[in-house]
């Protein structure tokens, strides 16, 4: 009886130390502090621990690339289609079968081998002082001569911008496509610079009439206490481009398992928790985004004060599948 009862002791110990032991490698481009909820909460649900390193995004996959089969790396997360695109294109993902993720993503959310966890709008922004809301309804308004010297933007080359342009492609053709960039390099006010709340600022400062930015940037500036940032906001006004036809261009932040990953299991528990309410929640208005989860609702002020939209429902696949020809068609455009 005591040898059994030593054995039983034994056996629980080392289910214990297995359970305790039980990690996840996480690689990851997303830089928000409210991520490290979601990272707590997923290992007080699991027990499973965390390890995360983080840095931009080509530089992880290089290095995932350079490590080959002895990565560590378990789960490679970042934002934009165009990256997650890049990362399927080295070979990197693995695909994965759950049922969890493909019930709660939505098709068009994802691919074969990676997952959306949230949304981000690409709208319109612009001075309420020298431009109507009726001359800017659409991406397409942004090439209108009308808009000579008043149209300014971050560089031709950021992800951002190419999956934009991957989505015009898809939607109207490399013709037309093109068309629309060379209308706004002649539209420029200024050379391609800096990021989108560099724009946002260029665009109340009257330095520019109307650029295009991200909508996590625009939430940021609405929900600052600074008595800077609020003026700013008070100078420039909002439209979503697109409601009549296709809807407003939405881009995505998401992740896959590495096809070298050590822990797959445990990977795949990562992947499913993301798709979860609390998480999509903690994933989505960490960074003012949308959850990804339809039916997942976030209570987050700015973008209640943005209001509703109708969304560009495009598959990311097509995003991913236009990024090289995007590139060509801006850099002919001399959108640099």
């Amino acid at each position: 009886m005591k040898l059994t009862t030593t054995l039983l002791a034994s056996m629980l110990a080392a289910l214990a130390f297995s359970v305790q032991s039980e990690e996840l490698n996480l690689y990851s481009a997303r830089h928000y502090q409210t991520d490290e909820a979601l990272y707590a909460d997923f290992t007080r649900q699991t027990g499973i621990k965390i390890n995360r390193i983080e840095g931009k995004e080509d530089e992880l996959l290089e290095r995932i690339k350079n490590e080959g089969s002895n990565s560590p790396a378990d789960i490679f997360l970042t934002v934009d289609a165009a990256r997650l695109a890049k990362a399927h294109e080295l070979g990197l993902f693995a695909p994965v079968t759950s049922k969890s993720l493909e019930t709660r993503i939505p098709a068009h959310l994802r691919t074969e081998d990676w997952f959306a966890f949230s949304t981000r709008a690409r709208v319109i922004v612009y001075n309420k002082a020298s431009v109507t809301a009726e001359d800017v309804q659409n991406y397409s308004d942004l090439a209108n001569p009308k808009l000579k010297g008043k149209f300014c933007s971050r560089s031709g080359s950021h992800p951002y911008n190419l999956s934009l342009m991957s989505s015009v492609i898809a939607h109207d053709g490399e013709a037309k496509a093109e068309a629309w960039a060379k209308g706004m390099v002649a539209n420029f006010a200024r050379a391609p610079k800096g990021g989108d709340t560099d724009q946002i600022k260029a665009v109340s400062a009257g330095e520019c009439g109307v650029t295009i930015s991200n909508t996590y940037y625009v939430a940021r500036l609405m929900r600052s206490t600074k008595e800077s940032d609020q003026k700013i906001m008070e100078k420039v006004s909002v439209i979503w481009p697109n409601q009549s036809t296709t809807g407003t261009h939405v881009n995505v932040s998401g992740g896959g398992l590495l096809k070298t990953a050590p822990n797959k299991k445990a990977a795949v528990k990562f992947l499913e928790y993301l798709a979860s309410d609390d998480a999509q929640r903690y994933f989505a208005d960490g960074n003012n985004e949308w959850p990804a989860v339809d039916s997942v609702k976030v209570a987050n002020p700015a973008l209640d004060k943005l209001g509703k939209f109708k969304a560009d429902k495009i598959p990311v696949n097509n995003l991913a599948m236009y990024q090289a020809k995007a590139q060509i068609i801006f850099d002919r455009a001399g959108f640099k």
